[in-house]
């Protein structure tokens, strides 16, 4: 057992601490008005309210007497900020369809393909010219959304707020940014572009070292590692009266540090799941959400690839001084994190609370988030999770690994199976110079694969998640029902299929099971 010494814990003191609203939107963010509309409870989702469009400007709507009466007076349902478009780039028969040898899986990719047509959007000029009436941000190029209630497209604006609506502008997503630039040169090799796109990665890089990091001292030596952590005290517009419902009962001071627990976990994307309640192992609620106490293993893990990525770009375009600054950066990051969130009797690394000074054990994907960035400095470690994954119980579903093994309710937590997740473990597994390492890849490819094809065979519909148990069954739990599109369902199979379409099969082939088999036959016949 390591013991270390903490002489710095990152929590919010309240009394110091300034706190700042959701956005500056009296309509959307603060005020009367959001409180009495969301806690009347007129619409199944508080999401469906601060979406919708004003008819006229706010300072002639804030006097009123029925709810619904004056809504439908000065408000248009959501959905009006956008036109149809078709992404200009988009082909009808692209070449990853031909690498994929199942006819089955191959027909699925074709129509999969075919729903980028459907999530695409162009935001009307009224948006940009009337920003007072929309809480939609409006963008200069047509966006991509990921379906259902999210209607707006994702992690954007200036420091990158979590999506593109005012009442996101105070909280972050985690920073995928300069892996998307990767994936651009890498199709372009375009370094003209790269040079314009350095700016605005550095940019996003100082907001999180400027404002989400911590300084940790272990035996002697300081540690700078990352968390997720808004200063918004407030419920958030989006689930208003489910923060609202969720703080009753407590002091002024504890409902402060509630909201921004609760803030700070959408921020992380795990909203929510017991990963981030005070013991984690599910005995406490979603009331002792504390996000902020905790060093998540994959957030440090991006940032170390982020930084690599950096310093590898700046390189690219002849800036050997920036190079080599993140170059140390990352040097310093890896110590850290494996100083910090490596637990070398367990054989993998774990989230690290800043309360207990100690590692959080519980099982997620994420825990392996290093394989995936790699950021570990020996091939052993590699092996060595590659064994606590196996030892974990987490590969024994069909249907793909879920978030955790704690039935916690939360929509983040078991029985719940995420794309990213299954992305993510994936890639790392595929990484690992093992033969065993890239057959569990691929395995899990397999599974996840069928999974989907096989929701969408009985539901016609992809899904944001997926539950574990049963056969191809959407996800469920949380503060929202299963969401259908869905942006990055769509993106990991057709990912999977581009990468492992020479040998992923349909589900009339996949298994001998005589019981699969009879179940894949009679789904097929209700087609």
């Amino acid at each position: 057992m390591r013991l270390f010494l903490l002489s710095f814990v990152a929590t919010f003191p309240l009394a110091k601490c300034t706190f700042y609203p959701s956005c500056e939107s009296e309509i959307y963010c603060t005020g009367e008005i959001l409180k009495q509309v969301q806690m009347a409870k007129l619409y199944d989702d508080d999401k469906y309210f601060v979406d919708m469009k004003l008819r006229d400007a706010p300072e002639g709507t804030l006097n009123f007497s029925q709810l619904r009466e004056f809504l439908n007076k000065y408000f248009e349902p959501p959905e009006q900020e956008f036109e149809p478009w078709i992404p200009l780039d988009w082909k009808e028969n692209p070449q990853f369809l031909l690498r994929i040898a199942d006819k089955e899986l191959r027909d699925w990719a074709e129509k999969l393909h075919n729903l980028w047509k459907s999530l695409g959007c162009k935001i009307r000029a009224g948006v940009k010219e009337h920003p007072e009436l929309y809480s939609l941000i409006s963008t200069p190029h047509p966006v991509v959304v990921p379906g259902g209630r999210f209607r707006e497209l994702y992690y954007w604006y200036g420091f990158v707020p979590n999506g593109g609506r005012v009442y996101y502008e105070r909280r972050s997503q985690p920073p995928f940014l300069t892996l998307m630039v990767e994936s651009y040169y890498q199709a372009t090799k375009d370094r003209s572009f790269l040079r314009t796109a350095l700016p605005v990665l550095e940019k996003e890089y100082k907001f999180w070292m400027e404002n989400r990091s911590v300084v940790v001292a272990v035996g002697g030596n300081q540690y700078l590692l990352n968390r997720y952590a808004v200063q918004v005290a407030q419920p958030r517009p989006e689930s208003y009266s489910d923060d609202v419902e969720l703080a009753e009962g407590l002091t002024e001071e504890a409902q402060q540090q509630l909201y921004m627990e609760m803030n700070s976990g959408a921020e992380s994307g795990w909203d929510f799941s017991s990963r981030w309640f005070l013991d984690g192992q599910g005995q406490n609620s979603l009331k002792d959400t504390r996000t902020s106490h905790i060093l998540p293993v994959d957030l440090n893990a991006l940032l170390c690839r982020n930084e690599g990525l950096l310093a590898s770009f700046h390189r690219l375009v002849g800036e050997t001084t920036s190079a080599e600054h993140y170059e140390k950066a990352r040097g310093e990051r890896l110590k850290a994190i494996e100083a910090l969130l490596w637990d070398p009797e367990r054989n993998s690394w774990f989230d690290y609370s800043l309360v207990t000074n100690t590692s959080r054990t519980a099982f997620h994907p994420t825990n392996l988030a290093p394989l995936w960035a790699q950021c570990y400095s020996t091939p052993s470690m590699g092996e060595q999770a590659l064994q606590y994954l196996e030892d974990s119980g987490a590969l024994k579903y069909q249907n793909g690994v879920p978030s955790s093994m704690t039935a916690s309710g939360q929509q983040w937590d078991f029985p719940n199976a995420w794309p990213p997740l299954q992305h993510m473990l994936i890639e790392g597994l595929s990484n690992l110079n093992t033969t065993k390492a890239k057959e569990v890849a691929f395995d899990l490819a397999q599974r996840w694969i069928r999974t989907n094809w096989l929701a969408y065979v009985k539901y016609g519909h992809m899904y944001e998640k997926y539950s574990v148990e049963g056969d191809g069954k959407p996800g469920g739990g949380g503060e929202y029902e299963v969401q259908l599109g869905f942006g990055w369902t769509n993106g990991v199979a057709m990912q999977l299929l581009d990468q492992y379409g020479d040998k992923l099969s349909g589900c009339t082939r996949l298994s001998s099971s005589f019981a699969l088999g009879l179940l894949c036959i009679a789904l097929l016949t209700c087609l």
